[in-house]
């Protein structure tokens, strides 16, 4: 199953969660139980100066939903379920993250530190808020339409911005922009067929161009840090493809920041790269949802799977017997 110390029998990929997925008490189980995840948030704890396992295990929500807590949370989150899982032998053939989740992979590809990790994703997610005044921009997930009828109904609103920021799966495309757009989108899009729309816990509307401010400050942090070659491709949201060079990947983050996810293509180049199983490292599963929508039949499991140590080594042992 892609692991080390035998035969590669089934082709894996590493997927890790993106913002929205967050919530309080993520990773403790994982924490109590495992060392590998304990040293984790013990090495972002000290690279950032202050307790962010203590916000992650008790809160308050409130501020683990402003974007710069949330970035380093849920990176130091997912790392720490990988490691779990590397140190039973997972070796991922390829990997992807949803927004922030592809700095995770970054970081477990091994072309940045976990401390340059989760330093980068802090000034990342300041630099996303504070490009939009608090309560001016919103993000919607819109379910039940395609991509095209999404693209169609956003040309109706005539006042503000809003752009399809994520496609995410058929039939779910998520959107961005100023709030009071968004709201009047939401409204075209349900009066179109819309199934259900949902407005998303974040605090800045992510990968539409109010974020170019953030996309301009975040360029000097990145350049100034050294971007190893990767061990295995990562398949960047610019785009869906898949890119291994640390240049190629420095340069899609950078892009990533204002540019729509286009994760079903990243999830389509994956099966086309022969990709046979998919694992998600973080809360909630809703990568593994993508994955069924979108490629029915292929074998998908989220890491994070019960709040109970016990349950952890149920799924170690059923990924890596």
């Amino acid at each position: 199953m892609g692991c080390g110390g035998g035969e590669v029998v089934v082709k894996l990929a590493a997927l890790f969660s993106g913002q929205g997925a967050q919530k309080v008490g993520m990773g403790k189980d994982a924490y109590e139980a495992f060392p590998e995840a304990r040293e984790i948030f013990q090495r972002a704890d000290e690279a950032l100066g202050f307790s962010l396992s203590s916000l992650i295990f008790e809160g308050p929500e409130e501020k683990l939903r402003w974007t710069e807590y949330t970035q380093p949370a849920l990176l130091t989150v997912g790392m720490a379920l990988y490691a779990i899982s590397a140190a039973r032998g997972f070796r991922p053939q390829v990997a992807a993250g949803l927004s922030l989740g592809e700095y995770t992979a970054a970081v477990a590809a091994g072309v940045l530190s976990l401390e340059d990790g989760v330093r980068l994703v802090q000034k990342r997610g300041r630099y996303m808020q504070e490009a939009v005044p608090e309560g001016k921009g919103a993000m919607a997930a819109i379910m039940g339409l395609s991509d095209e009828e999404v693209e169609e109904g956003l040309q109706e609103v005539k006042e503000g911005l809003v752009v399809a920021a994520n496609y995410n799966c058929p039939g779910q495309v998520v959107i961005s922009g100023e709030r009071e757009a968004v709201e009047r989108a939401v409204e075209i899009l349900k009066a179109r067929g819309a199934r259900r729309s949902t407005l998303l816990p974040v605090s800045a509307p992510f990968h539409s161009p109010l974020m170019a401010p953030a996309a301009q400050r975040l360029k000097a942090d990145l350049m100034a840090l050294s971007f190893r070659d990767a061990a295995f491709p990562i398949v960047s949201n610019v785009d869906g493809q898949p890119r291994q060079k640390g240049e190629a990947i420095r340069e899609a983050l950078l892009r990533q920041v204002e540019a729509p996810v286009r994760w079903s293509q990243g999830l389509w180049t994956m099966e086309a790269m022969g990709v046979e199983g998919y694992v998600e490292f973080g809360p909630g599963g809703a990568l593994v949802g993508f994955v069924k929508r979108t490629l029915s039949g292929r074998p998908a499991l989220a890491a994070e799977t019960g709040e109970k140590a016990a349950a952890w080594e149920a799924w170690a042992r059923e990924v890596f017997s």
